[in-house]
């Protein structure tokens, strides 16, 4: 079971500030969960957990934007943060006092509702980027590193154009066609989808 939500903050990097749109996403079953993404309304995350046992917070990545409530999240629920650590020079940017309270890795495998998450460490946007394959449900959860259209962005501090090309290609085109992609930010799309047009981000670049 994917229960979804939309919450709308801020992100901030490289002193910019835009107004953004977040999609939370909670997977698991009517008693136990993990959330993927912690962005701007508390509240509106926990009304998606329902009393649920929160079983970790799942970090995509650690641009403000994502990790913001985390550590609150955690106080409410008593789930474990979990962060690639490549990302902790992004995260101790929003919370300098308060550490992730463990790591993600690469091909790492969590267990929640019957069912498996697959980490799949895709950097690019961020160093410590992750997507969350759950192969059960035909479905992957990609941050802010392929959303419909494309590629995240790339432009700012941390991120690097040729590392999320690589990422999308060897990590994420390769699952099967109909896996669905829920993202980050905006609407879902399909492997099948997207994967005719890498050559068109490559010559579009960042």
């Amino acid at each position: 079971m994917i229960d979804h939500t939309v919450t709308s903050g801020t992100f901030t990097l490289d002193g910019q500030t835009f107004d953004v749109d977040n999609n939370v996403w909670v997977l698991g079953d009517d008693t136990e969960c993990v959330v993927i993404d912690a962005p701007h309304d508390t509240e509106a995350i926990m009304k998606l957990v329902a009393g649920r046992r929160v079983l970790a917070l799942l970090a995509t990545h650690a641009h403000d934007d994502h990790i913001r409530h985390a550590p609150e999240l955690a106080r409410l629920t008593g789930a474990p943060i979990l962060l690639h650590p490549a990302d902790l020079p992004l995260w101790r940017l929003t919370h300098p006092g308060r550490e992730p309270d463990g790591k993600l890795a690469d091909e790492q495998i969590i267990a929640v509702a019957g069912t498996e998450v697959r980490v799949l460490h895709t950097p690019g946007h961020a160093p410590g980027a992750c997507s969350f394959h759950v192969p059960d449900l035909g479905a992957v959860f990609t941050g802010d590193t392929l959303f419909q259209g494309g590629p995240g962005a790339t432009g700012r501090s941390y991120s690097s154009f040729e590392t999320i090309i690589a990422s999308i290609r060897d990590r994420l085109l390769v699952l099967q066609l109909e896996t669905i992609v829920h993202t980050g930010h905006g609407p879902d799309t399909t492997i099948g989808a997207e994967q005719p047009h890498m050559q068109e981000w490559i010559r579009r670049g960042h």
